[in-house]
């Protein structure tokens, strides 16, 4: 399953043609009763920024949200593997229990390997049912066969909880 058709309206369709379309350097995999996210870049950060993306986009489809507001998101972990685990979590969070903030992109200000801090910015708006497609919830981050694999081109893979 690479990408998610969800059935959008008139109205979303011609939201999503307003905007140029999304880089996607993710993929969906299947997973016994949860979906595995397989994300890749040029670089870690854009590896951490496309596996956030993906989990977003498996709640809706991002590319008919528009980036009116912007939200900072700094996380900590103890590993680099607990980073990644807190860094989706926090933005899962600003979804789900604080603003129900969805992001059309979630860039990545810079990842310190030392300390394992990362600091990023989202930008896109409140999630609304009568605009945005409502996909599947995501229930939580898994620390399930979590791999994060720092080669020529990084890639993640990462279990979430539907």
């Amino acid at each position: 399953m690479n990408d998610r058709e969800l059935d959008l309206t008139e109205e979303q369709k011609a939201l999503k043609a307003k905007y140029p379309p999304i880089t996607k350097k993710y993929e969906y995999l299947d997973h016994t009763a949860d979906v595995q996210i397989h994300s890749w870049g040029n670089s870690l950060e854009e590896a951490f920024e496309q596996c956030a993306m993906g989990m977003f986009g498996y709640m809706t489809d991002t590319e008919t949200v528009e980036p009116i507001d912007t939200v900072e998101v700094e996380s900590e972990g103890d590993d680099m593997e607990s980073l990644l685990y807190h860094f989706l979590d926090d933005w899962l969070f600003k979804f789900s229990a604080d603003i129900f903030f969805i992001p059309r992109e979630v860039k990545v200000l810079h990842i310190d390997r030392m300390r394992y801090k990362i600091r990023s910015i989202g930008w896109g708006e409140e999630f609304s049912i009568n605009k945005h497609p409502q996909g599947t919830e995501v229930k939580a981050i898994t620390y399930s066969a979590m791999q994060i694999h720092e080669t020529e081109q990084p890639e993640i893979f990462v279990i979430i909880d539907i």
